[in-house]
């Protein structure tokens, strides 16, 4: 019977599809962080890799940017800078700046407000041609101090000294944080008429206006029309055409050291104030009443009828022009808290650190954001999508982020991702690697109403180890549902105190992620940080199944490397199919792994591609064609004929075989594919040797060239001669594999690369196959001369069998001078052919063996080989006792001792010892 057996390779190679061989090393300046992250891109039949370089720029102004790597025929090509930042205006320091796809992020985009900076973040979206679209900035708030400041001077004989004055106006404008999108400031000046010294429009820094006030010179004027100026600025003062802008909050300041000569016109004139909502801060200078010793209640009254309400707050009263400078501070401090109840220096934020654009998700219905600083660094997650945007408040977490815990700095969306359950169900996630200092995920569900229903948290283990900052959706199968959520913890202390990483399973189960271990890694004790950055990738070896990257930027001593993970069904297979050390790409590589992307083809040969970042470099990996080959093995004739032998070789009569073997091969690319192929029979000892045709070694090897779909079929001839095993068929084993191991195609995985057939002897014992023998064995001896008989008589039937004789003859002495001792056999096969037929001959140490001899006119052999100094082993008929043979006569000679040795011939020629046969 013929058994056919793939034997598939235990031990499969650590290295399968992914070239390491043939990299595309686009390098930048280190200093720019260039390589923090990458993404594929192709646009208008232009495919290339987008750089993210956030410390992009002078040292003084560290914007960021975006370089474009085109990835063409040359291996390495230069890298040009996008310029995103020059071209959005709106975008300034773009300091860790990140790509996803479709736009930009800048989460620690910041706003000057007064004396702080506000790391609201921003994104740009960007059009196909890495134009930008528009900007992004939800939490982006305006300043407090987006305002609109007139400040109302008395310019009149009363005031004095007028460079006190001056001084005052410079010190009050310095305090000021005059830009487009802070504050403006315009002064009229007044007595009689009133005088437009400079517009709102006119000065857009601090240092203008501060030199502009140096060289304001008092107008003088005998009448002080109070009501007249305030009217006069908030019709032209705070117009449109003097720089007033919409949105700001208008303020005015009343500087007067007297009672108004037109004050019966001061309440029109406050109306018209309050009808433009423009508050009022009213400055009353004592030193003319002081100076003349006049009561200053009336005018006291009039200014506090002047300033907005409650007086506690806007107004003030100094005792002379000197003595202006002493408010400086307090009417300072009192604008800058005019927006809220709490000032800059007071630690509740909400969104003002909400760093948006640290982590975002795209969703069909729009982007979900990580505000990794919302919330006083609790953070939290905004949606931008077609329902509006929707940001839920700190409370609504508070099942899993309780509020006692505030300014614990859980950074809720350090990652945000989403996944699909159920009845496609969406569900959202996000990170939060710094709560309780083990970090935390959750699942969770958000209505548009900014409802918030936590379905699941997974909880950190180890304190320190940035659970929850990095966060990986797979759907392996393809079907629109996850399967595997994975979590990262890359700080995890393993062995030896090091940073080794880890990455935690987790499968789903009705709706539900359970744990389901975690991925294997280089076993050694080193910085490793596994699960730094992951990322999906739409299956690398061509089995309809999602695979896994996973980066380890500080293994190898910084250097870095990167994981690749075969999906398999809904699972994620746990051990790493391929290991990619940066030393192996490049030994000047330094954090190769920070950042990993696959989701095109981008050097042209319809498979995916690899991009990773590393410090000061992006590298393009190539996956290489993966090859199927089914290999077919067949035999003429079917089994080896030892009896009828139709071949000579080298003179000598052999029975031949043809081996046939064909392959077919299976590939996404068409070829051709060239293999190496190694035939080779097994490895028994044979009496004489099983040969190829073309050597006298058991062992041939070719090479084929094979494409996509075609058939290529081999023949192999080969020889056998008498050998002294029949009953185990010959082993025949084709072994192959790719020829090009370092860039061309490579096997299948797990496929088998050989290939055996074991091929039989021809027994020609009927249909059944199994060779039954009838022997029988007639023995009797010649001694002194004299016919005497002691006839054996062994019949026995079996397939393989070793029996002794069990009968005996008398006892006899041998005397000298006769030294011989004849033994003649007949031995008879009467029913199916007998393999490897032997009689063995034992005698007792006082004979010794003679002769054998075979009567002329047998067609029998018999090949006698000494086992021993007492038995003989004889070969009957080799290689096979056929069926219905005739009696095979031989005579067996035995000499005895020396002449004057006697002996009883009984306790030498039992002759149950004398012989034993088997046969097989």
């Amino acid at each position: 019977v013929d058994h056919l057996n793939l034997i598939a390779i235990s031990k499969l190679c650590q290295c399968f599809n992914i070239d390491v061989k043939h990299p595309r090393i686009f390098t930048g300046p280190e200093d720019t962080l260039f390589g923090f992250s990458v993404l594929q891109h192709e646009a208008d039949g232009e495919k290339s890799m987008l750089v993210g370089a956030p410390w992009d720029g002078p040292p003084n102004n560290r914007k960021g940017d975006v370089y474009k790597c085109i990835v063409g025929e040359e291996k390495n090509s230069n890298c040009s800078k996008v310029n995103l930042g020059e071209r959005n205006k709106k975008n300034k320091n773009l300091l860790s700046l990140k790509i996803f796809t479709s736009r930009a992020c800048a989460p620690l985009w910041s706003q000057e407000c007064g004396t702080s900076m506000f790391s609201t973040g921003i994104c740009a979206s960007v059009r196909d041609d890495l134009e930008p679209r528009e900007t992004i900035a939800p939490t982006a708030q305006r300043c407090s101090t987006y305002m609109d400041i007139v400040i109302v001077l008395d310019g009149s004989n009363s005031i004095y000294p007028w460079y006190e004055v001056q001084n005052f106006l410079s010190n009050i404008l310095s305090k000021f944080h005059i830009s487009s999108d802070q504050m403006q400031v315009g002064i009229l000046q007044y007595g009689e008429v009133a005088v437009h010294e400079w517009s709102l429009k006119d000065y857009q820094t601090t240092q203008e206006v501060v030199e502009a006030a140096k060289n304001i010179s008092r107008q003088e004027g005998r009448e002080t029309r109070t009501a007249y100026a305030i009217h006069t600025a908030c019709t032209e003062a705070f117009s449109v055409e003097r720089g007033a802008r919409e949105g700001a909050t208008k303020v005015m300041i009343v500087v007067t050291d007297g009672e108004s000569h037109d004050g019966e016109e001061l309440p029109d004139a406050l109306e018209e104030c309050n009808n433009r909502n423009i508050t009022r801060y009213a400055i009353a200078v004592l030193g003319h009443y002081i100076r003349r010793q006049q009561d200053p209640e009336t005018f006291i009254n009039e200014i506090k009828y002047i300033a907005s309400d409650p007086d506690e707050k806007y107004f003030f009263n100094v005792t002379d022009e000197a003595a202006l400078n002493d408010i400086v501070d307090a009417l300072g401090d009192r604008i800058f808290t005019l927006e809220g109840t709490l000032g800059y220096n007071e630690s509740s934020f909400h969104m003002e650190m909400s760093q948006i654009g640290f982590s975002t998700h795209k969703l069909d219905d729009g982007i979900l954001f990580g505000m990794v600083g919302a919330y006083d660094w609790d953070g939290g997650v905004l949606k931008e999508g077609t329902s509006g945007r929707i940001i839920p408040p700190r409370e609504a977490f508070e099942s899993e982020f309780p509020l006692e815990l505030k300014n614990h700095a859980a950074y809720l969306g350090y990652t945000v991702s989403s996944v699909v359950v159920g009845d496609w169900k969406r569900l959202y996630v996000a990170g939060a690697p710094r709560f309780k200092h083990k970090g935390k995920a959750i699942l969770f569900e958000l209505s548009n109403e900014g409802d918030v229903n936590i379905v699941q948290a997974l909880n950190g283990e180890q304190i320190g180890s940035y659970y929850g900052s990095e966060v990986c959706v797979l759907d392996i199968d393809q079907d629109g549902i996850t399967d595997v959520l994975l979590v990262a913890a890359p700080m995890y202390l393993g062995s030896g105190n090091k940073e080794a990483g880890k990455v935690y399973i987790y499968t789903l189960s009705r709706e539900v992620f359970v744990s389901n271990g975690t991925l294997k890694s280089e076993e050694k004790a080193q910085d490793a940080r596994f699960g730094y950055a992951m990322a999906a990738a739409p299956d690398l070896n061509h089995d309809g199944f999602a695979d896994l990257l996973v980066g380890a930027p500080l293994e190898d001593e910084h250097r870095g490397a990167i994981y690749v993970y075969h999906g398999d069904s809904i699972y994620i297979i746990h051990n790493y199919k391929q290991r990619i050390p940066g030393l192996s790409i490049s030994p000047s590589l330094q954090y190769f792994g920070r950042s990993v992307n696959a989701r095109l083809d981008l050097d042209g040969d319809e498979l995916i591609d690899l991009a990773v970042g590393a410090l000061g470099s992006a590298v393009l990996l190539s996956s290489r064609s993966i090859v199927q080959i089914n290999v077919t093995l067949s035999f003429q004739p079917h089994s080896i004929n030892v009896i009828q032998k139709t071949c000579q070789r080298g003179g000598r009569e052999s029975a031949c075989l043809n081996a046939t073997a064909c392959f077919t091969t299976i590939s996404r690319s068409p070829g051709p594919y060239n293999l190496w192929v190694s035939a080779m029979l097994d490895d028994r000892k044979l009496s004489a040797r099983a040969l190829f045709d073309d050597s006298s070694h058991r062992q041939t090897q070719l090479a084929l060239q094979v494409h996509t779909g075609q058939t290529l079929c081999y023949k192999l001839p080969f020889h056998v001669y008498d050998t002294a095993d029949y009953i185990r068929p010959i082993s025949f084993s084709l072994q192959f594999k790719i020829n090009n191991t370092e860039s061309g195609p490579v096997l299948n995985e797990g496929w088998p690369t050989t290939i055996k057939k074991s091929i039989p002897f021809f027994k020609d014992c009927g249909e059944d196959d199994v060779c039954t023998t009838d022997l029988v064995l007639q023995a009797h001896m010649d001694i002194s001369g004299t016919r005497y008989k002691c006839d054996i008589i062994l019949r026995f039937q079996s397939k393989l069998s070793r029996i002794r004789l069990p009968l005996s003859c008398e006892p006899y002495v041998i005397r000298s001078p006769r030294r011989r001792l004849a033994v003649e056999v007949q031995l008879q096969n009467r029913l199916e052919n007998a393999y490897n037929t032997s009689l063995m001959l034992h005698y007792s140490r006082n004979l010794h063996f003679s002769s054998l001899s075979i009567r002329e006119d047998a067609h029998f052999k018999i090949e006698c080989t000494a086992l021993g100094a007492n038995s003989h082993s004889c070969n009957v008929s080799y290689p096979v006792f056929r069926s219905q043979s005739k009696v095979c006569p031989c005579s067996i000679t035995l000499l005895t001792g020396p002449a004057h040795t006697s002996f009883p011939l009984g306790k030498m020629c039992h002759l149950s010892r004398l012989f034993s046969l088997s046969t097989g």
